[in-house]
């Protein structure tokens, strides 16, 4: 259960803001800073379920953002059906609340993510494997995602290493962070773990979500987003650090 309580709910609307303006500066991260810092205030179960609104939302702007999206999908679809696949199998891990191992695994998604990030690891993957990789990267992602509410490992270094040009990895992301939402609400509604109850706040959640993500968008025009990208990964890279090690503490 959710403590819907005054300074809960205005410390779920700070957090969505805060993940709405880390999106609207580096194209990316709601889910990720949403689930990082509600990790730390409502077991993970309850953060997925608060997450599914706001991240569908934003995700479907960004999708729709470019013309591309028919090319794309025809090309993606392989990992799209691995996302969703792994997902749905994945998410009994949060609605049968193996909480240890969900906080365990959203530290551990987090930590790598934000390790890679900082190495500026730039892998490059032939044409020719594409076709072998995507449905297995799919899996992949879906696992994770369906565990701990993250859709960014590997989904988003498999992307960044096929070669697409800046509007295309935009609209693919936006892609892959839209089916894995919606399969994630798929995953915890077949579990029983998105109820009627916590759907009312994640769609409040999507108000201070959109006006973080506007924000963070005129903030972009303004700061230099390699060296708020460069902040905010060190801050990931913490806080996914407590939370992997927190059972050990």
């Amino acid at each position: 259960m959710i403590d819907f309580s005054a300074i809960h709910l205005l410390a779920i609307s700070l957090i969505f803001f805060l993940a709405g303006l880390v999106k609207g500066v580096t194209g990316m991260g709601l889910p990720t800073v949403a689930m990082g810092l509600l990790g730390t205030l409502i077991p993970p179960l309850g953060a997925a379920s608060l997450l599914i609104a706001p991240s569908f939302v934003t995700n479907v702007w960004q999708l729709f953002s470019g013309p591309g999206i028919g090319a794309l999908t025809r090309r993606l679809w392989p990992m799209m059906l691995g996302i969703v696949t792994g997902t749905i199998a994945g998410s009994s891990l949060l609605t049968q609340g193996h909480t240890e191992w969900t906080q365990m695994g959203l530290g551990a998604a987090l930590t790598i993510y934000a390790g890679l990030g900082l190495l500026s690891w730039q892998p490059s993957i032939p044409e020719r494997l594409e076709r072998r990789l995507s449905p297995l990267v799919g899996l992949a992602t879906g696992a994770v995602t369906g565990g701990t509410g993250v859709f960014v490992i590997p989904a988003v270094p498999y992307l960044q290493a096929l070669g697409l040009n800046k509007d295309d990895l935009i609209q693919a992301l936006g892609l892959s962070f839209t089916v894995s939402t919606v399969a994630l609400a798929a995953g915890l509604a077949g579990g029983g773990g998105f109820r009627l109850e916590t759907l009312w706040a994640s769609l409040l959640a999507v108000v201070p979500a959109l006006l973080g993500m506007g924000l963070g968008q005129r903030i972009r025009r303004r700061i230099s987003p390699l060296a708020f990208r460069r902040w905010f990964l060190v801050c990931l890279l913490l806080l996914g650090l407590q939370l992997l090690l927190r059972p050990f503490l």
